[in-house]
């Protein structure tokens, strides 16, 4: 359940045709992205140099890497993540998700801006700030760009304890992210906030990217046809390069069923969560979510789009704070947050 970072296989495996899609210039990706221009393979082979020998010239006369390859797409990342967010020391167990960094750094800067909404405009920064990211799986990439980004202090939780064990390592192999980013594992595969959110305990936001696929079957299938689409040798057999473990692919009910228990659980806990946040990748799960959501009456529910070149995606916010609740904690937790 909650290392199910799925639809990181998806964005994964349209990595490549994101980056085909972006100009030398503007993309549609939010405005404070850092990688709203072409990678400049140059620089992040200066920075990585093990990246250049997964660096090869593709169809569109453009540096690109094999994005069909788990080793390559690793590489890229741990580029990314040293010359764009500081992150000397990064990796992920064989076999686990490696999500695409554009993407992922869009729902954080929307995220962002949702709480500025609520904060006279002002993006509230630094380690006070905290957000409790559901399936942090083996990568813990949202804690890495949110704390960079924003200064923002984050809980992790995941269901699978080798995907705890490698995002605790991450944490512990840079020692500034040490005292900011922590990680607990869920033992429960029926709940999501239970047993991880404890009594007293106050986040700004949670977010999550939950598991679309409703059966191994369904996930396994997916992950063969988009690495076939993606591979150079189109008579070669795919590797499941990307097909991460059962647990972190597929979630019973897919993703309308996920979220509607995470909806549920949000309730009680809904004084202690500012704002409840969900990644949403079929559209036509939507109608459900907000039905759900409904019946639960939070005091506002927002869904926000985003785009990566020509694919959009969306979240969907919901709170439970009436207006003078989140005067309060505005005043409260954001008034006195420190500049980062």
């Amino acid at each position: 359940m909650l290392s199910y970072i799925s639809n990181c296989l998806y964005r994964t495996l349209t990595f490549d045709l994101f980056f085909k899609s972006m100009s030398t210039e503007k993309t549609n990706l939010h405005t404070r992205n850092r990688h709203r221009e072409r990678y400049d393979f140059p620089e992040l082979i200066k920075s990585s140099p093990e990246l250049e020998v997964y660096v090869f010239t593709n169809n569109y006369g453009d540096l690109s890497v094999d994005f069909s390859n788990p080793d390559a797409v690793k590489a890229l990342n741990k580029s990314l993540l040293k010359y764009f967010y500081r992150v000397d020391h990064w990796d992920i167990p064989a076999g686990y998700l490696c999500p695409p960094i554009p993407g992922r750094s869009d729902y954080l800067h929307y995220l962002a801006d949702l709480l500025a909404d609520g904060n006279g405009g002002v993006i509230p920064k630094g380690k006070n700030i905290k957000g409790l990211d559901v399936g942090v799986g083996a990568n813990c990439i949202y804690p890495i760009i949110g704390q960079r980004e924003y200064g923002w202090s984050f809980l992790g939780s995941d269901i699978d304890p080798t995907a705890i064990k490698a995002a605790r390592a991450i944490v512990s192999a840079n020692p500034d992210l040490g005292n900011v980013v922590a990680c607990r594992h869920q033992p429960s595969r029926q709940h999501i906030f239970t047993g991880i959110v404890k009594p007293g305990e106050l986040y700004d936001f949670s977010m999550c990217n939950p598991p679309f696929h409703s059966s191994a079957e369904e996930a396994r299938s997916g992950s063969k046809r988009k690495v076939q689409n993606l591979s150079k040798d189109k008579g070669k057999s795919p590797v499941l390069n990307f097909g991460g473990k059962d647990t972190e692919l597929w979630y019973e009910g897919g993703e309308a069923a996920f979220v509607r228990n995470m909806i549920m659980e949000s309730k009680e806990i809904g004084q202690q969560c500012f704002w409840f946040t969900t990644l949403i990748s079929k559209s036509s799960n939507l109608p459900f979510i907000h039905g759900m959501l409904s019946a639960l009456k939070p005091v506002a529910v927002k869904t926000i789009e985003m785009a990566q070149g020509q694919k959009i995606s969306r979240f969907v916010a919901w709170t439970f704070l009436d207006a003078e609740a989140q005067k309060d904690w505005a005043r409260s937790r954001w008034a006195k947050v420190p500049a980062i």
